[in-house]
């Protein structure tokens, strides 16, 4: 590396490390979840034009009318999903709705196996093109329709989705291994993160945790 491209990496190393310490700050305790944070590079994921903003706690446009999620927001789904985990590396996940694939790449620095489904084709390739540098063998993208899930690859011990429909598809609660959870946004105009969880034998139980704003769930693949 040049003495300008480690000067770069430590620069945004050190820009890294504030971001996570202000999720932290906002109240996500999870030393599994912040330690992922400060290893995945945000700033790959994000247009070069916005680079500069990539660590603020912001959702920044990613194009076909998506974004990056901010980082709390990114952050706090995950805590929410290991939480009474244990071992997270003995989790498979579904993820739905890759968009740049920063999300799922924070995942796959905990959990066992990540599949993440896009429905946007150009939004896919860009995600694969973007994680293609991390190498990271554990995450699985997938072209298709996330409202179906993933039956291939089912049942999943969290499932986490980055966009809100009025309602859990039913796909969802039925790929969702005893034990596991699904984290997702509800609503319309007003949205709110909930948590289901599926106990050992097989009852669930939701709550509602804090106020979001994320893009429309979709079907179809485009």
């Amino acid at each position: 590396m040049t003495s300008s491209g480690h000067d770069a990496g430590m620069v945004s190393e050190r820009v890294r490390e504030r971001m996570v310490e202000r999720v932290r700050e906002q109240g996500v305790r999870d030393p599994r979840v912040l330690d992922a944070m400060a290893r995945v590079p945000r700033h790959l994921f994000v247009d070069a034009a916005l680079s500069s903003r990539a660590y603020e706690d912001s959702a920044l446009p990613i194009g076909h009318g998506q974004t990056i999620s901010q980082p709390y927001i990114v952050a706090r789904t995950i805590e929410l999903a290991l939480a009474g985990v244990p071992d997270a590396r003995r989790m498979q996940v579904l993820e739905i709705g890759t968009g740049c694939g920063y999300a799922a790449a924070v995942m796959a620095q905990v959990a066992g196996q990540v599949y993440s489904v896009e429905r946007v084709r150009a939004l896919h390739d860009r995600a694969r093109a973007n994680l293609r540098p991390l190498r990271l063998s554990n995450l699985h993208l997938i072209l298709g329709d996330g409202v179906l899930g993933l039956p291939a690859h089912a049942p999943f011990d969290a499932i986490v989705a980055a966009a809100a429909g009025m309602e859990l598809p039913p796909a969802w609660p039925e790929q969702l291994a005893p034990g596991g959870s699904i984290v997702a946004p509800v609503g319309g105009d007003m949205q709110r993160l909930m948590v289901l969880r599926r106990d050992a034998a097989g009852r669930m139980s939701r709550r509602m945790e804090e106020e979001v704003r994320f893009v429309p769930l979709r079907s179809g693949v485009q």
